[in-house]
């Protein structure tokens, strides 16, 4: 089943596909009559969060009724031409995004950890298929990078691998917009102190490149999400998805998530061992990119200079499209002095 969190006639509304360009509210289809079998009207349905901690049974009970409406087609049909489209999750707890996940990194990588390595992304990064990234001349340089990403079903800690599948709601388009810019500028090289080996109660001098991701990954604008949220039982393999990115019509990007160093349940897993994952969070698997596919790369789609839309298709999850703005402008007057 193919679920959005949409607007029309001035509402917000949790969405279903029903067939090829058309929605209905899930409010729509908990208003048929129900079997004894599934739940009775009233389940919370507004927020996309409230649907995913209903669990399965509220699941089989859409798809009974989709499956009613498609024959009857007694309940409202919403034309996708004439929606705003939110992300499907509009306010995840958290959005947790794995960083260079694909085997095309690896020869770039001069040391590495041998596990999922994650940063986190503020909700407030996230908009909508449809709506604009906004990109400010401040940034420097920024680009786009198309990944799979799912949402959790279920609240899990210290889940096994076997059993990561299970805890997933479902599967969505992630666009994680980077800004390389800010990310040089926000670089420290500087001696880390630790405990000395040998001498615990001492400390030496460890010299470190960092940077923190904050701006560069957290920005207004820097994670579009959807159109879809497609429930996992649609999706055979995620570990196996093709992934194509355009900008401005040209390719940049053509890949496979089965090109990923970590399969999903092995960074739901992973993740799971540090932080306790609830419905609605989402999990970003990492960029696709393949060298040598395309002419040019999302490394050098510079979105100051490079015009949108970007558009992502990933099998069986659709298409994102997101057109691109450039605020021209300096940066406010931060400092006091």
């Amino acid at each position: 089943m193919k679920l959005a969190s949409v607007r029309y006639k001035d509402r917000d509304l949790v969405a279903a596909e029903i067939g090829p360009g058309e929605l209905v509210a899930v409010e729509s289809l908990l208003a048929l009559p129900f079997p004894t079998s599934v739940p009775p009207r009233g389940t919370p349905h507004q927020k996309m969060r409230d649907l995913i901690r209903s669990g399965p049974s509220l699941l089989h009970a859409l798809r009974t009724a989709l499956d009613v409406a498609r024959e009857a087609r007694s309940i409202e049909r919403i034309p996708a031409s004439s929606v705003r489209w939110h992300p499907p999750v509009r306010r995840p707890g958290k959005i947790c995004a794995v960083a260079m996940n694909n085997s095309a990194s690896n020869e770039r990588k001069i040391s590495a950890p041998d596990h999922p390595a994650f940063f986190l992304k503020p909700s407030s990064c996230l908009v909508g298929h449809g709506e604009p990234i906004r990109i400010r001349s401040y940034y420097g340089s920024v680009h786009p990078e198309p990944e799979l990403a799912l949402v959790i079903g279920r609240e899990i800690r210290d889940i096994p691998a076997a059993r990561a599948l299970d805890a997933v709601f479902g599967y969505t388009i992630f666009d994680d917009i980077t800004g390389n810019g800010m990310r040089a500028e926000d670089r420290f090289h500087y001696y880390a102190l630790y405990p000395k080996k040998g001498s615990p109660n001492e400390t030496e001098r460890v010299e470190q490149h960092l940077s923190y991701s904050g701006r560069y990954k957290g920005s207004d604008t820097f994670g579009a999400l959807g159109p879809w949220l497609v429930t996992k039982d649609e999706i055979e393999n995620p570990d196996d998805l093709a992934v194509r990115c355009t900008v401005g019509g040209e390719l940049v990007a053509e890949d496979s998530t089965r090109y990923y160093n970590y399969k999903v349940a092995e960074v739901v897993s992973f993740i799971s061992q540090f932080q306790t994952l609830q419905p609605g969070d989402v999990v970003s698997l990492g960029t696709a990119f393949k060298p040598g596919a395309a002419r040019k790369s999302i490394h050098t789609a510079n979105l100051q200079t490079v015009a949108g839309p970007i558009e992502i298709t990933i099998e069986g999850l659709g298409t994102q499209v997101n057109p691109v703005i450039v605020d021209k402008g300096e940066i406010g007057a931060w400092r006091l002095t």
